[in-house]
């Protein structure tokens, strides 16, 4: 194929020649958001690689656009949005959630076994440089996008009877911990408020460390540990006291041409769904109105 240019924009002319299709079909998939265009002073411009990228996973018969793995960290909303589309799409479809940590999703979706990964690191008032900070230090992260999903209440999950007031308390005794690994978003919005007391994880008493955030609260729920570092909704979902330390930012990392794919923008629309909105005011801890939201990578 050719459209006479080495630009790695084309305008929906070359676009149209490039892929061997009318120009009436490209505006149609452009308008519905099925072919990665933008629309600048009044004109459509398609980026070469993500029309390539897009190609690819036609020639494979949808495998890949009819695909949405979903890791990183743990979020009981995006769970149900998967298992709402899943449901939805039937066998024309794959989506699923499979959480690991904030550190190690991003390993995941670099090392392309992931189409999208969730992350959330620190307080939701330094959430855009934070965020995009951790996506600058990835090799393919100019081929990235970042979309914001939520804001969400993290903290403390407590086992029922423990009632206890502040952090400072809880690491004053000699408490069970479950602590998730290093590269947890939980674990580091944690060492920022222990910092913010003086205290270190160190600090926290008799400690043991569990894989993910549910992992953390099903030990909670059962007994094996005291407390450990989680959002509101975990803590609903186990019926467990929680110790509210602040506000982060949910966001989706993931490629562009991911981004462009019609099963993105169906996990976007099943969690504006009234269910969805219902599920997340029934967990607590969740404001939505940032959905969909793209945020910029650079500085």
């Amino acid at each position: 194929m050719s459209a006479g240019t080495d630009s790695p924009y084309l305008t929906a002319r070359q676009a149209s020649a490039y892929l061997q299709i009318n120009e009436k079909k490209l505006y149609e998939l452009a308008n519905g958001r099925e072919l990665p265009a933008a629309r600048v002073g009044g004109k459509w411009l398609f980026p070469r690689a993500l029309l390539d990228q897009w190609l690819t996973e036609r020639a494979y018969g949808g495998l890949f656009a009819d695909r949405l793995l979903i890791g990183g960290a743990t979020d009981p909303l995006i769970e149900s949005a998967a298992l709402a589309l899943s449901a939805a799409l039937g066998d024309d479809g794959l989506v699923a959630h499979v959480p690991s940590t904030t550190a190690g999703g991003l390993q995941q979706l670099t090392a392309r076994r992931l189409d999208a990964t969730l992350l959330h690191w620190g307080g939701a008032d330094d959430a855009d440089a934070a965020h995009a900070a951790l996506l600058r230090r990835q090799r393919d992260h100019a081929e990235w996008t970042l979309v914001r999903v939520a804001w969400r209440e993290y903290g403390i999950l407590l086992r029922p009877e423990l009632e206890i007031a502040d952090l400072n308390t809880l690491v004053a005794y000699d408490y069970r911990w479950g602590l998730q690994p290093g590269g947890a978003g939980c674990r580091y919005g944690l060492q920022l408020a222990l910092a913010a007391g003086g205290f270190r994880v160190e600090d926290c008493g008799q400690a043991i460390e569990l894989p993910t955030a549910r992992r953390a609260a099903a030990a909670v729920a059962m007994g094996l540990v005291d407390c450990a570092a989680g959002c509101r909704a975990l803590a609903a979902e186990h019926g467990l006291g929680f110790l509210a330390l602040g506000v982060e930012s949910l966001d989706l990392a993931l490629p562009k041409g991911v981004f462009f794919r019609r099963i993105f923008r169906q996990l976007i629309d099943a969690l504006s769904a009234p269910e969805l909105v219902e599920r997340a005011r029934l967990l607590g801890g969740y404001d939505l109105a940032p959905l969909g939201r793209v945020l910029p990578l650079e500085a």
